[in-house]
C-alpha cells in the first residue's frame, strides 16, 4: 500500500512543481514549451482524480473496520499503534486532498496562461495592423 501514496505524493509535487513554474515572472522564453508540456500533462494527470476517490475510499473502510481502541480495554502498544493508524490516516487524507488541489490549480491555471497568451498575440496583431 505504501507505493500508492507514495506515487500520489510524487504526483502532487510534480504538480506543484508546474504550477509554480507557469506562474513565476521572468519565464517568458520558457513559457510556450512549458504551457505545451502541461498541456500534454493533464489528461494524463487527470487520472489523480478516481486515484483519489479510490484511495478515499480505502481510509475510510480501514476506519470503519478498524477495531476500537477506548478505555482500558487495550495494552499501550495497542493504543500507541491505534494512535499511529489514525495519524497516517489523516495524513493520507491530507496528501489526497493536495493533490486534488494542486490538479485543479494546473487546470486552472494553465487555462489561463493560455488565455493570457491569446491575448497577447491577439494584441500584437492589432498593434501590426494599425
Amino acid at each position: 500500500m505504501a507505493l500508492e501514496w507514495v506515487v500520489l505524493g510524487y504526483t502532487a509535487g510534480a504538480e506543484a512543481i508546474m504550477v509554480l513554474l507557469l506562474t513565476l515572472p521572468g519565464l517568458d522564453g520558457l513559457r510556450k514549451g512549458l504551457i505545451a508540456v502541461t498541456r500534454g500533462l493533464l489528461k494524463p494527470f487527470l487520472s489523480v482524480v478516481p486515484f483519489c476517490l479510490f484511495l478515499l475510499m480505502d481510509i475510510y473502510w480501514k476506519y470503519e473496520t478498524r477495531p476500537s481502541c477506548e478505555g482500558d480495554s487495550c495494552t499501550p502498544s495497542e493504543h500507541l499503534r491505534h494512535q499511529k493508524s489514525i495519524m497516517k490516516s489523516q495524513r493520507n487524507a491530507l496528501l489526497i486532498a493536495a493533490a486534488l488541489l494542486f490538479y485543479w490549480l494546473l487546470y486552472s491555471v494553465t487555462g489561463l496562461v493560455v488565455k493570457v497568451e491569446q491575448l497577447n498575440q491577439r494584441l500584437e496583431r492589432l498593434k501590426n495592423r494599425d
